[in-house]
C-alpha cells in the first residue's frame, strides 16, 4: 500500500497535541526544580554518609575508585550540575567535553522524548531510522560548506570506534603499507589500536604491539618557522626509512589530553603536502574539538578543508562519526556494527549541532571564540594578581588550558582537587608540563559562569600560592 509520510503513524505520533502537551509539561516540571540549582553550594551533611557509602561500593565494583567523588543526582541546570550529596558543581569540564550542551537543557530533554518515543533504544548498521540519515546529511552538509569534499560519513558509538574505524578506512585504501605518522603527546584512544598511536607509555602497559606508529614533533607557537622545518625534516625522514610503508598521517589538530596545544594553517599544510605526494592518507581526529573553534569542524578552522581525507568527530555530537572522501569509501565486510548509537544520541546530536548554528557559536566574532577571549582575559588577570600562578593560557575557542605554578604534576593535581573541593571542575592534560584545562558547555555558558569560574580560580589559587615559589613552566 503507498503512503506518502504525512500518513506514516510515526508522523502521526510527532505530530499528535497530547504529545506536545507532554513535552510541555515535562520542561515546566524540570525548570520548576531547576531554580534551586543557580550556584554552587556544598554537600548536605544528612546525606554525606549514604553518598560515601555509594561511592565505595561503586568503587569496588569497578575495581578502582572513580577520579572525583562524583555522582550526578540526574538534575542540572546548564553549567551547573547536582550531586547525590546535595553539593552543585560548575561543570567546567563536562565530562571531558562529553556533557557538551550542559545539564538538562531544553534542546536535549525535547530530545530525549522524541528518542523515548521511538521503537528502538538503539540503532545499528543492519536498521537505522530516518533520524540516523538526516543527522548524517547534516554532518556531511557541514564539512563541505567550505570547499572539503567529505561526502561520506559512517556513524559509530564512540570516539575510538569513529578512531578505528578512520584507521581501517586508511589501512584498506593504503594497502600493503601499515605504518602511521602521529604527534608528539598526541591522544586517540585506549584500545589496542588507539593505544598504539596515543603517545603514552602508561596506556600500553601490558598490552602488546598491534600497528607501527612514529612520532614527529607538534608545533611551537613560539617557534613557528623552525618548529614546522623540524617536522618536515622527521617526517621526510621517516618516509624515506619506510618506503611505502607510511599509510597515514594521523593529526590531532588540537591536542587535548597532550596539553591544549594546537597547530596552525602553516604548519599542517606543510606535513599534508607531503603525505599528498607520497599517497598517505590524511586523518584529522576532532572527537574532542568538534564544535568548539570558530567553525564546526576544527580542519575549517584551520583553513584545511581541501586536504583532509578522512575526519573523525565526537563527544559533542553525542554520536561519534568518521568522514571520508570518496577515495576512501570501504569495500563490503570491512566497517559493520550490530550498534552505530543510541536513537537518543543520533536525535541529540542532530538537536545540539543545528541549535549551535541558530545561536551564533561559530564564527570568528561567535560565540565560542568571545567565550574564549573572555574566559583568557580573566585567567591572565589572575596570573598577573598572583604571579608564577598561570601560564599561558592555551588552546582554542571552548577549549582552554594553562600551565599552574612550576608545571609539575603534583601542582596540577592540587589545583584540581582545590577547584572541585570549591565548586568547580577541571581536569588535568599534559606533563612536563601539566596544565589544567577546561571544557565549558556550549549551550549554556555564559559570561557570568566564567565570572563565577575566575572567582573560585582565584581563591584556590590564593590558597596554593605559598607552596610554589618556582618560576611557572610554560
Amino acid at each position: 500500500m503507498n503512503q506518502t509520510p504525512n500518513s506514516l503513524a510515526f508522523e502521526k505520533l510527532k505530530n499528535d497535541p497530547r504529545l506536545d502537551q507532554a513535552k510541555r509539561l515535562i520542561m515546566d516540571a524540570v525548570a520548576d526544580h531547576q531554580k534551586s540549582i543557580d550556584s554552587v553550594r556544598p554537600a548536605s551533611p544528612e546525606l554525606a554518609a549514604t553518598y560515601q557509602a555509594t561511592l565505595e561500593e561503586f568503587g569496588k565494583l569497578r575495581g578502582a575508585n572513580l577520579y572525583f567523588p562524583y555522582l550526578g543526582s540526574g538534575i542540572g541546570n546548564g553549567p551547573f550540575v547536582e550531586l547525590g550529596d546535595g553539593s552543585v558543581k560548575l561543570d567546567f569540564i563536562t565530562g571531558i567535553g562529553v556533557h557538551g550542551y550542559g545539564h538538562s537543557h531544553p534542546v536535549v530533554i525535547e530530545a530525549g522524548v522524541d528518542a523515548a518515543i521511538s521503537d528502538t533504544v538503539m540503532q545499528g548498521n543492519l536498521q537505522q531510522n530516518a533520524n540516523a540519515a538526516e543527522f548524517s546529511k547534516l554532518l556531511v552538509d557541514l564539512a563541505c560548506e567550505t570547499g572539503a569534499e567529505l561526502r561520506h560519513v559512517l556513524l559509530t558509538s564512540s570516539g575510538a570506534m569513529a578512531n578505528e574505524n578512520s584507521l581501517k578506512l586508511a589501512f584498506q585504501k593504503t594497502h600493503p603499507a601499515n605504518r602511521v605518522v602521529s604527534f608528539s603527546h598526541c591522544f586517540a584512544g585506549r584500545t589496542l589500536a588507539l593505544c598504539q598511536v596515543t603517545d603514552k607509555a602508561a596506556y600500553r602497559d601490558g598490552m602488546p604491539d598491534t600497528i607501527p606508529v612514529d612520532y614527529i614533533p607538534f608545533f611551537k607557537h613560539d617557534q613557528p618557522e623552525k618548529s614546522i622545518q623540524s617536522s618536515v625534516n622527521h617526517f621526510k625522514y621517516l618516509i624515506k626509512r619506510y618506503p611505502g610503508k607510511i599509510s597515514s598521517l594521523w593529526m590531532e589538530l588540537i591536542q587535548g589530553e597532550g596539553g591544549y596545544y594546537s597547530g596552525s594553517h602553516e604548519f599542517f599544510k606543510a606535513l599534508i603536502e607531503i603525505a599528498k605526494n607520497n599517497k598517505i592518507a590524511v586523518i584529522a581526529d576532532e572527537v574532542q574539538s568538534f564544535s568548539r573553534t570558530t567553525r564546526p569542524y576544527a580542519f575549517q578552522h584551520f583553513g584545511l578543508d581541501k586536504m583532509v581525507d578522512i575526519v573523525t568527530i565526537g563527544k559533542v555530537s553525542q554520536a561519534c562519526a568518521t568522514l571520508f572522501t570518496s577515495e576512501f569509501k570501504p569495500r563490503p565486510g570491512l566497517i559493520s556494527q550490530t550498534f552505530t548509537a543510541s536513537s537518543f544520541s543520533i536525535i541529540a546530536g542532530k538537536a545540539i549541532i543545528e541549535d549551535l548554528v541558530r545561536q551564533g557559536n561559530f564564527g570568528k566574532e561567535g560565540k565560542n571564540q568571545k567565550l574564549h577571549s573572555y574566559f583568557v582575559a580573566g585567567l591572565q588577570k589572575i596570573g598577573h594578581k598572583y604571579p608564577g600562578s598561570i601560564s599561558g593560557p592555551f588552546g582554542e575557542g571552548m577549549m582552554i588550558g594553562f600551565t599552574p605554578f612550576n608545571g609539575s604534576e603534583d601542582a596540577a593535581k592540587q589545583l584540581v582537587n582545590g577547584l572541585y573541593a570549591a565548586g568547580l571542575m577541571s581536569f588535568m592534560a599534559g606533563g612536563d608540563p601539566s596544565r589544567v584545562r577546561f571544557l565549558m558547555p556550549l549551550g549554556c555558558t555564559e559570561t557570568r559562569h566564567i565570572d563565577l569560574a575566575c572567582q573560585i580560580l582565584d581563591s584556590v589559587i590564593a590558597n596554593l600560592a605559598p607552596n610554589f615559589k618556582q618560576p611557572s613552566a610554560t
